[in-house]
């Protein structure tokens, strides 16, 4: 009798684990991974909601910063705990590890990380690396205009498993500009289409093809490098510099004597040759803040205001420490 019911109750047992498995029923958890195709063609298997998030550039760093809560990143670039440098200082210094620009692999990997963002000029042989380890690898483009930063945004917003956060951030992007253009649309018209030369400490760097198109159309004017045949990755000579005669020169400075940004300027702008071009003698030499016009994340829309600000007057000022961000406010 003992032995029969026993088998009853065994058999009881085995009908509910039964009707635990039925329909309608969870019996794994949600979804752990989704799948992200970089830039590359790379189809990266990523932990859902990443949490312990590592950029290697100061570009993603910043998009990150517009997508995420800060305890989702484990490292930020150095430069951006450094007030004269950066416009995020206050979202940075929460953030509890700081890192080079490019760290090592052992760097990153020490960080145990779920999930690496990098861009494409990081060699190949270093993704390989970290993924060898384990670690997902996402690839994006240094974006080098406007629609390659919406592209940009929304790859990284995939990668968080933000998608929502990242069209809020274009739509917020797209919304400083139209509003910029609108104050532009009121400045009188003599005062647009100057042509602007930008002399940067990255000698190849300012020509056509490059994020200072679209930075110095928005603010309505023009690029000298690119209207004198000049391209992005092509070193401009001095004698190519002041056959091109710009309207206005532009120094990227963080408005520190000490940075080599400065002293590059400084010293370009001495020689005597240079001296006969239009910009210098109208006294438009002018000192942009480096950040917002170096900039290829969201942010750059302030570059474009920057540029507005140098061209057209104090109607255009603006803080340092703007930034656009989708992350809600605790």
């Amino acid at each position: 009798m003992l032995k029969k019911a026993a088998c009853l109750l065994c058999l009881l047992a085995l009908c509910l684990l039964c009707a635990a498995c039925g329909p309608g029923t969870v019996q794994t958890k949600a979804e752990e991974f989704h799948v992200v195709t970089d830039v590359r063609g790379d189809e990266v298997k990523i932990p859902a909601k990443p949490k312990r998030i590592v950029s290697v550039t100061t570009g993603t760093d910043e998009v990150l910063l517009g997508l995420v809560e800060t305890e989702r990143m484990v490292a930020v670039n150095e430069a951006f705990v450094d007030p004269k440098r950066s416009n995020v200082t206050e979202l940075a210094e929460k953030i509890p590890n700081r890192i080079i620009r490019n760290p090592s692999v052992e760097t990153v990997a020490a960080l145990k990380p779920d999930l690496v963002l990098v861009q494409t000029w990081i060699p190949i042989e270093k993704v390989a690396a970290l993924r060898d380890l384990g670690i997902p690898v996402v690839t994006c483009k240094a974006p080098r205009n406007f629609a390659e930063v919406r592209d940009t945004v929304r790859l990284i917003a995939a990668a968080v498993d933000e998608k929502e956060r990242g069209e809020k951030l274009v739509a917020m992007m797209d919304e400083e500009l139209a509003a910029l253009m609108k104050r532009i649309e009121e400045v009188p018209k003599e005062k647009k289409g100057a042509t602007v030369a930008l002399v940067s400490i990255m000698p190849a760097y300012g020509g056509a093809g490059c994020m200072i198109d679209d930075v110095l159309s928005y603010a309505g004017a023009r690029n000298a490098k690119a209207l004198a045949g000049n391209r992005n990755g092509e070193a401009m000579t001095k004698e190519q510099f002041i056959a091109c005669n710009p309207d206005y020169i532009f120094l990227p400075s963080y408005e520190d004597p000490a940075s080599k940004e400065q002293q590059y300027g400084a010293e370009y702008m001495s020689d005597p040759s240079l001296q006969v071009m239009k910009a210098v003698r109208d006294g438009h030499v002018c000192y942009p803040w480096a950040h917002y016009i170096y900039n290829i994340s969201q942010n750059v829309v302030f570059g474009a205001q920057e540029a507005a600000y140098i061209l057209y007057g104090d109607t255009f000022a603006q803080p340092k420490n703007r930034y656009l961000s989708a992350v809600p406010k605790k």
